[in-house]
């Protein structure tokens, strides 16, 4: 039977719910006004009208401080118990203006209440309210429908879809909204779906009060400034941070439910994701041969399911990894209806590549395939050289013999104005593609794609920085102020493919990075999403110590996209895709400069490599400040 009623209680409009209890909190301190007297006066009491009048006083007076305190809007099942602190602050206030009143009308010739009267009726109404509140907490908690084992939760956003959150979270699983959180003036102090909306501001207060162990944002809610603001002001309460993917991929609560998941590094990053182009996709993929090399990686692997989606004739996979190979295969033919070819061997095996191409009839190869590692291609330069350069050379070349309609190379940042072995091989393959796309046939388009740091990828500092976390710490940095640009994989693969379409050929594609990260902030925000905190001069006994070491070699504090002041932008039909437009070598200057680079990589003559490997056409003259990599982009478009 009390389980019976106590459903039926929890299952009541909020609105009926908050009636219910003001309507008692009045009538019981009413009755505690009387029991006061009785207690005063140690006889029956029978009040006159004025005393009636002075009686009704108190618990009005009482109740009215209660909603300004928010008690109404408090759901009791999830009250703490530091509550009663809130409770006696209340009911103290409630009674001092009380008795203020009384004074006033004492010095009018109104009396009829004895002195010790307001403290006992103090006392009464502070084991009633606080009596009451937590006994209904007992008995809605322990048989109600939301048990004591559902967590409050915060919904951040009070759009159509953070109330959808809300009511989803109220009918299924085992949190249970509290509130939602909106800065929207106009909607603060307002009630949606029978929640209270609240500033950002009130978010500490509101996680003590109501013993919050959840924030969930709700999608488009809030940029990624103030998400990360948010998980720094979390931090100190060890609140976790969530959210929801985007509503055309939710179909029930169930699905809202199922979904919710911890904020990623990608939704921080400060850049507006631009939906894809579906025409672009499908022109360059739809009915295809795509062959991508380095199918095994990170870029690659990507690549490979965003093209599986998109129905090719035939996804053929090249990769020298075996392992690598093998998982990418199983994943596709597991996941999707695509005809998929694996291919095990290197882009430097000319006759393996040559046999690729013809026997699958290959029209649209995307080139992933390299080195990448500054470090390891520091300590490895010929090797840097013979797979990153000659290994571009020999699969454009057999692209351009065997009539690829499109080839697209994924560069690198790391390619303009290159400090390191790697970039420089980057910005050779660069020049190996114009060089093929200036002799191409007609209705062959060769391009390169060139953008930053991939988050995800293997070797990137984020998965350095999660397993040093993972350990304990410390967290390592190579400088204070390094800085570097990041993306999602899979928005990297949907423009990569996007960039491919719209090339006209010859052209270095320029993808939208957004905004510079710095690597300290990276740092921090990583380990607070953690559920942990970094350790710094202001917050000594932080749990996740940050030091720094040096610079690597080869190493840049800031990358850019763009060979300054020589090249310049211009906008295409996508907002995140730009076309670079600068100098070129000419085609004689470059051939002869590549045949002395195959000579030095013959004789294994590593200082004579690098040598023609930083030739004058390569490495752009230094500007004065190299780190504002679109700083001034408007300018440079026109």
């Amino acid at each position: 039977m009390i389980r019976t009623l106590a459903s039926r209680v929890t299952a009541w409009p909020r609105r009926a719910k908050r009636a219910v209890l003001l309507s008692f909190d009045f009538f019981a301190l009413l009755g505690a006004v009387w029991l006061s007297y009785e207690l005063r006066l140690a006889a029956p009491f029978v009040p006159s009208a004025i005393q009636i009048g002075l009686m009704l006083l108190a618990p009005a007076i009482t109740v009215l401080v209660f909603l300004r305190f928010g008690f109404y809007r408090s759901v009791i099942r999830f009250l703490p118990e530091r509550a009663i602190w809130t409770i006696i602050q209340a009911t103290s206030l409630a009674v001092l203006i009380w008795v203020a009143v009384l004074f006033l009308g004492s010095l009018s010739g109104i009396a009829g209440v004895p002195r010790s009267v307001p403290l006992i009726y103090w006392a009464i109404a502070i084991i009633v309210v606080g009596g009451s509140r937590f006994a209904a907490k007992r008995l809605l908690g322990t048989h109600g429908i939301a048990d004591r084992k559902r967590r409050p939760v915060l919904v951040f956003g009070a759009s159509a879809e953070g109330v959808q959150i809300a009511s989803a979270l109220t009918a299924k699983g085992e949190r249970w909204p509290v509130g939602l959180i909106d800065n929207d003036p106009l909607l603060s102090g307002r009630d949606m779906s029978g929640l209270r909306v609240y500033p950002a501001s009130q978010l500490e207060a509101l996680i003590a009060n109501f013993d919050v162990k959840e924030v969930i944002f709700s999608p488009q809610s809030g940029n990624p400034t103030l998400r990360q603001e948010i998980i720094r002001r979390m931090a100190p309460f060890g609140v976790n941070v969530r959210t929801v993917p985007a509503f055309a991929d939710l179909a029930s609560q169930e699905s809202i439910v199922r979904q919710i998941r911890d904020i990623q590094i990608d939704d921080l990053l400060g850049r507006a994701r631009v939906p894809a182009d579906s025409n672009l996709l499908r022109e360059m993929v739809e009915g295809r041969v795509i062959l991508v090399t380095g199918a095994g990686g990170s870029i690659g692997s990507e690549l490979s399911r965003l093209i599986a989606k998109w129905a090719p004739a035939r996804l053929v996979l090249l990769e020298a990894n075996e392992f690598a190979l093998f998982e990418i295969e199983r994943k596709l033919e597991l996941e999707h209806q695509a005809e998929i070819v694996p291919v095990l061997g290197s882009i430097a095996d000319e006759a393996l590549v040559r046999r690729t191409l013809d026997r699958h009839g290959v029209e649209v190869v995307l080139h992933t395939a390299a080195h990448k590692h500054v470090p390891l291609i520091e300590a490895n330069v010929l090797e840097g050289v013979r797979n990153n350069v000659f290994g571009t050379l020999t699969i454009a070349e057999a692209a351009l013999e065997f009539g690829v309609s499109h080839f697209v190379l994924i560069s690198s940042d790391k390619a303009v104005r290159p400090s390191s072995v790697m970039g420089a091989t980057k910005r050779w393959a660069e020049l190996v593609v114009q060089d093929c796309a200036a002799r191409a046939k007609p209705g062959q388009i060769f391009c390169s794609v060139r953008f930053g740091n991939v988050l995800g990828s293997s070797g990137s500092v984020v998965e350095l920085f999660r397993e040093q976390i993972a350990r304990g710490g410390p967290v390592t940095l190579t400088h204070e102020n390094m800085m570097r640009y990041f993306m999602s994989l899979s928005e990297a693969a949907e423009l990569i493919v996007q960039a491919g379409a719209l090339s006209s050929g010859g052209d270095v594609m320029l993808l939208d990075m957004g905004e510079p990260v710095p690597i300290r902030a990276l740092a921090e925000t990583m380990i607070r999403l953690s559920g942990l905190t970094p350790r710094t001069d202001d917050h000594p006994a932080g749990d996740i110590n940050i030091i720094v070491t040096k610079p690597r070699q080869g190493e840049k504090l800031r990358e850019e996209l763009f060979y300054l002041p020589d090249e310049t932008a211009r906008p295409t039909r996508h907002p995140k895709i730009l076309l670079a437009h600068g100098k070129s070598p000419s085609v004689s200057k470059f051939s002869a400069a590549l045949e002395h680079l195959r000579e030095a990589l013959a004789d294994e003559d590593e200082v004579r490599t690098r040598t023609v490997l930083f030739a004058e056409f390569v490495t752009a003259p230094a500007v004065e400040d190299s780190g504002d990599r679109l700083a001034g982009r408007t300018a440079r478009r026109a």
